[in-house]
């Protein structure tokens, strides 16, 4: 499939974005404070890799029953997911702190998650932040044939019941990505020319690869069956709870962002050329949830606040409370969408009718 490449206008003729960018940084310039982390992060930081690694360490040193250790696999998924919202997210966006070695050590944290520094600033920051919701470029609406995030996709019968099967295999993202996902993304990343820098060197890409995937299993797996005196089947089984837990949190805060019907899913122009200027296309194909629930704004890392994040992925999400209302008064005054959900259960509503809809057989079938 030959993909056009595309382009955003280059002129904002409204000067949304150029009013926008002028009101945050007379925010932060007003209230002498930095763009990047503070010690909420910091002090966040330590709370997320605390639900994370105690209970490894827990389950390796002590004398507990096979029941509570379980339990704990369902703790340092949450934890897993906590830390990959608030702290790797924000130090491989350059946003944990103005520091750059402290960004690329909490960046690194993904290592230890199953995932890749690499990989995830090409489909992440690049693919995804720049094409958002465009169908054959922003990877996040890729899904194989099981499920159908977009009209564009092809359908098929399966898909009439995806509203139900979906949080099944939500659970498997972070699996995935241990196993399979990352090797077959560098792979595509390496042959298409794409890196995050502009500075691609395959053999050492390749090589971080490797050796990170082989010390994640050593420390997750090899360790535990040599440590632990229970069967290697239950080791798989408590790495499975783990990743099933993460792969469901991270899947579903990402979904309720993106693939609703009140977030546009862009056709990509014959011509490649885009109608709205990056910063419009992004209030366009972007969604905010639950905004006003303490407990989801703490644990999502401002995931929650995705038309923030997308317009402004330059800033922490630590400070995306504050500056909404500057991005939706200035929205509403130059008539653009801000779309929000007051409720995340009014998202995950919107989110699995969505993914009725697109089950539906359509009456056209895309080219």
């Amino acid at each position: 499939m030959n993909l056009p490449h595309l382009r955003f206008p280059r002129k904002d003729q409204t000067n949304f974005f150029k009013t926008l960018n002028h009101r945050v940084n007379e925010y932060f310039k007003a209230n002498n404070i930095k763009k990047t982390g503070n010690w909420k992060l910091h002090l966040k930081t330590i709370v997320m890799f605390s639900i994370f690694l105690t209970p490894y360490f827990l389950i390796l040193t002590l004398d507990i029953s096979q029941w509570w250790m379980l339990g704990m696999t369902v703790l340092i998924g949450i934890g897993m997911a906590g830390v990959g919202m608030n702290v790797m997210h924000d130090g491989n966006h350059g946003t944990y702190s103005s520091k750059k070695w402290i960004n690329q050590l909490m960046g690194s944290s993904i290592y230890i998650l199953s995932g890749n520094v690499f990989n995830w600033k090409v489909q992440h920051n690049v693919l995804h932040h720049t094409f958002t919701n465009i169908p054959g470029h922003d990877e996040d609406l890729e899904a194989g044939r099981i499920m159908r995030f977009s009209k564009e996709a092809e359908w098929s019968p399966l898909h009439r019941f995806q509203h139900y099967y979906s949080v099944l295999l939500y659970g498997l993202l972070t699996i995935n990505w241990a196993i399979t996902t990352d090797f077959l993304q560098m792979k595509r990343y390496i042959k298409r020319g794409l890196s995050a820098d502009g500075k691609l060197v395959p053999i050492r890409e390749w090589s971080i690869l490797i050796i990170t995937k082989m010390i994640y299993m050593s420390v997750w797996i090899v360790i535990p069956i040599l440590v632990m005196n229970i069967a290697w089947w239950k080791i798989l089984i408590g790495f499975f709870v783990m990743h099933y837990t993460a792969g469901l949190i991270l899947s579903v805060v990402f979904q309720l962002a993106h693939v609703t019907h009140e977030s546009e899913t862009i056709s990509p122009p014959v011509d490649g050329q885009l109608e709205d200027t990056w910063a419009v296309h992004q209030l366009r194909t972007t969604a905010n949830f639950g905004t006003r629930n303490w407990l989801v704004n703490w644990f999502t890392g401002g995931l929650n606040h995705q038309v923030e994040h997308h317009i402004f992925p330059n800033i922490s999400h630590i400070h995306y409370k504050k500056i909404s209302e500057i991005v939706k008064k200035t929205a509403k005054e130059f008539d653009l969408p801000y779309h929000e959900f007051k409720t995340t259960r009014a998202a995950l509503a919107a989110h699995f009718n969505h993914l009725k809809e697109l089950g539906k057989k359509p009456t056209y079938q895309p080219a």
